[in-house]
């Protein structure tokens, strides 16, 4: 079962709005074993748009599009529809009259514009929008399942799970879909791809998507096939093997962050936790506290740009700033017992570097930052050179900041 999606809308191709529909949409149709093949998106213009669903009809089994269902001259979804099936527009009195009593149940008289929502092409069949005006269109036939939905993105979602999906879920029949994420942090996509290309053969049915971020790489695993049981065995047994391969770059297996599954290990191991931050002004405490419940294990922080702030609060010492500066892993393990002595937390954690686009040097560059980290059996630092724009070594800082403390709350 091939899929296409096609997304209509001028906004679209101008980058004026982005098209979340086409993902939505991907994403149902794969958790009932339809595969998307392609996405597209064509202008609002009557050639353009006709030559679009033909070519989709031409190389997919099921052809999905949104937009262009509204009652204005730009909505000629239903037109172009007409033209590419060789049908006629056809009025439909029961529909105009449901659209009428909708406006009149909230107060309004309905814009007679409104009536061509009533127009709908000949022999469709068609979809309930219970929070719009424009119905899903559906025609169903020679091998082909053709549905036009509202571009709306409330009315289209709605539409995809109450209407859509029920009808397509028919379709799809045996073939059966298990997944499991693995995700990882600390590790290039490179590295683990050579961990894997030695020690992992997929099973048939099984396949393997590396999806990288900043710092952390996301490993998918898809298992396809008709005997439900025997897919989640070849998926389980590849997980196993890459958990294997992977060690403990892994930090979940669900599709928690790393800031929630730190916090669930503090919690656990009954452990506190708080922050001093120079180059991330905040960020990494930001990171921590959008857990809900963090309250339970994150003490505070102190943001600490200024080297008074440093000495004042954090207790670093003016001949450690002195001799080796603001930058540097004795500062940041400094700043580190500090906050922990400050706050009385289990862990501190601590940050300083430099961002950039300014500040660098030939021996500290843009992109050096240091992380420190106290507890009560240690104070240990960590060098990292980091790549990017300023708010791309800010994140990748915060990221190896979290893994730090992962690491360390698991040996505590």
């Amino acid at each position: 079962m091939i899929a296409e999606i096609l997304t209509i809308g001028d906004e679209l191709l101008r980058g004026s709005r982005v098209d979340t529909n086409a993902a939505f949409v991907a994403r149902k149709l794969d958790e009932i074993g339809i595969e998307v093949r392609y996405k597209s998106t064509a202008a609002d213009d009557m050639d353009r748009l006709e030559e679009a669903i033909g070519l989709a009809l031409r190389r997919a089994d099921i052809i999905i599009t949104t937009g262009g269902l509204g009652p204005t001259d730009d909505d000629i979804t239903k037109k172009a529809i007409c033209k590419v099936f060789k049908r006629n527009l056809i009025f439909h009195e029961n529909i105009l009259t449901e659209l009428e009593n909708r406006f009149a149940a909230r107060g309004l008289k309905m814009p007679s514009i409104n009536q061509n929502q009533a127009l709908l092409p000949q022999g469709a069949t068609f979809l309930a929008n219970r929070t719009g005006s424009a119905l899903g269109i559906v025609i169903d036939e020679h091998g082909k399942f053709f549905c036009s939905m509202p571009g709306v993105p409330a009315e289209m979602e709605t539409m995809t799970v109450e209407e859509l999906i029920p009808q397509l879920r028919e379709r799809s029949g045996d073939r059966v879909i298990v997944r499991h994420l693995l995700r990882t942090v600390g590790v290039p996509e490179s590295v683990l791809a050579e961990k894997f290309r030695s020690g992992l053969k997929l099973p048939e049915g099984v396949s393997l998507a590396y999806l990288p971020a900043y710092g952390k790489v996301d490993l998918a695993i898809k298992g396809t096939g008709t005997v439900r049981e025997e897919v989640r065995a070849a998926v389980s047994q590849t997980a196993g093997t890459i958990r294997t391969l992977a060690g403990d770059a892994v930090f979940t297996e669900d599709d928690r962050e790393l800031e929630a599954v730190i916090g669930d290990m503090l919690v656990e191991k009954g452990l506190t936790l708080a922050v001093a931050e120079s180059c991330t002004g905040g960020l990494l405490g930001g990171r921590i506290t959008r857990v809900p419940g963090s309250s339970r294990y994150f003490l505070g922080g102190v943001i600490a740009y200024a080297n008074d702030i440093k000495v004042g609060f954090l207790k670093v010492p003016t001949g450690t700033l002195d001799s080796f500066g603001a930058v540097s892993a004795e500062t940041a393990e400094a700043m580190a017992a500090g906050v922990r002595q400050l706050t009385g937390a289990s862990i501190g954690v601590a940050v300083t570097g430099v961002a950039g686009p300014d500040g660098g040097t030939e021996d500290k560059p843009v992109g050096m930052v240091f992380i420190g980290l106290a507890t009560d059996k240690e104070t240990l630092s960590r060098k990292l050179l980091l790549g990017g724009d300023r708010e791309i070594v800010r994140e990748r800082t915060v990221l190896a900041a979290l893994d730090m403390v992962r690491r360390a709350v698991a040996q505590l």
